[in-house]
């Protein structure tokens, strides 16, 4: 028998190659994507607000992933009619909802760390030891 989570969701099927959800799990695999959405959580940033928090962004990279975001409905852009031009970028309320479970995987991910490093040197430890055998 099938579990909830085998079934369909809302018609597509995410372990089927063609299915339009491997394009969203392909945004979402993305590191940039997945800080920038945990950055805007707070509120309103704007882009040198955004290239200070994300300690290794790239101003370009930043660029382009707020452009993904803006595109798939998760930022909303507003451009403010000043001189220089003020641009800020906010989640949309789907955004937020993408935020709250970034925000889970956020903290599972920093309150495990010591398991998950632990676990690597076991392995970099037995692997030196199938070197040398």
């Amino acid at each position: 028998m099938d579990s909830d989570d085998d079934k369909f969701c809302f018609g597509y099927d995410a372990f089927r190659r063609t299915c339009p959800s491997h394009a969203v799990l392909e945004m979402l695999a993305s590191k940039w994507v997945y800080l920038v959405v945990c950055a805007l959580r707070r509120g309103r940033l704007r882009n040198g607000e955004l290239a200070r928090r994300l300690e290794g962004i790239t101003p370009k990279m930043l660029t382009q992933t707020l452009r993904i975001l803006e595109r798939d409905g998760l930022v909303h852009r507003e451009i403010f009619p000043v001189i220089p031009p003020r641009v800020e970028y906010e989640l949309t309320e789907l955004g937020q909802n993408l935020a709250g479970l970034l925000s889970q995987i956020r903290s599972w991910s920093e309150e495990h760390v010591p398991d998950i490093m632990q676990a690597r040197a076991q392995a970099a430890a037995a692997n030196d030891g199938d070197r040398a055998a």
